[in-house]
């Protein structure tokens, strides 16, 4: 079933890809393993996936322990600072980093760890009370102060889009992310590259693609449906 499922995602975003003047090695496909076990991912790792994001500390160190060394673990889901030490060294990319005090904490453990730790500012686009995430107008500023940190480099932009019946609305949300990738990309910050975005989802993630989305984050539409009354704790 996941290896289908897969195939039709895959073909999907190859789609999206060729209708927006992309290349396909452009865009990566993660697979969002949350509250899946190691054996389902094993599947979707059998049929070529290596980039796996989980929302859970607890869940993403315990899935490192267990599964090869060559899958690149993403933590997409809030982050708070006491759980910081934890993935510093497991994490291949952090994309939910919401603030300076958080960044200063991964930093920190990043220098305690001697590696340098790549990580996506989350921006909360569409001013959502339920979510987390900067504001579109304090982006600029965070970038600038967080950038001075050692052992940290900002890689670009993250958003959770709302959740909506048409993927077409959410293009202006995506859109609105890609404009201020840019516009941040123009005041030359050191240590700031806005190589990558991190957007859409099971539902959107071909608009995402056509609005310049590196990383796309696939659950449902890959692993089916998920069983929230597990792994509650972070």
């Amino acid at each position: 079933m996941i290896k289908d499922n897969l195939s039709e995602v895959q073909r999907n975003i190859a789609s999206a890809v060729k209708r927006s003047g992309r290349r396909e090695e452009d865009v990566c496909l993660i697979a969002v393993s949350k509250t899946k076990p190691v054996s389902l991912i094993m599947e979707a790792y059998d049929a070529g996936i290596r980039d796996f994001g989980e929302n859970k500390v607890q869940e993403l160190v315990s899935k490192y322990e267990e599964m090869p060394k060559d899958i690149r673990w993403h933590m997409i889901g809030h982050l708070q600072t006491n759980k910081v030490k934890y993935i510093v060294d497991k994490a291949y990319m952090i994309h939910s980093v919401d603030s300076l005090k958080l960044a200063q904490q991964i930093s920190k453990e990043a220098q305690k760890q001697n590696k340098t730790c790549d990580i996506l500012l989350e921006v909360n686009v569409a001013d959502e009370l339920s979510k987390f995430g900067l504001s579109c107008d304090q982006v600029c500023e965070t970038a600038e102060m967080i950038a001075k940190l050692p052992a940290i480099r900002i890689r670009g932009l993250m958003t959770v889009a709302p959740y909506v019946d048409d993927p077409e609305k959410n293009r202006t949300i995506f859109r609105k992310l890609k404009q201020l990738s840019v516009d941040i990309t123009n005041k030359n910050i050191d240590n700031v590259f806005m190589d990558t975005l991190s957007m859409g989802m099971s539902g959107d993630y071909e608009v995402a693609i056509e609005e310049g989305a590196k990383y796309v984050r696939v659950g449902t539409s890959v692993f089916g449906e998920r069983n929230y009354s597990i792994n509650k704790e972070n």
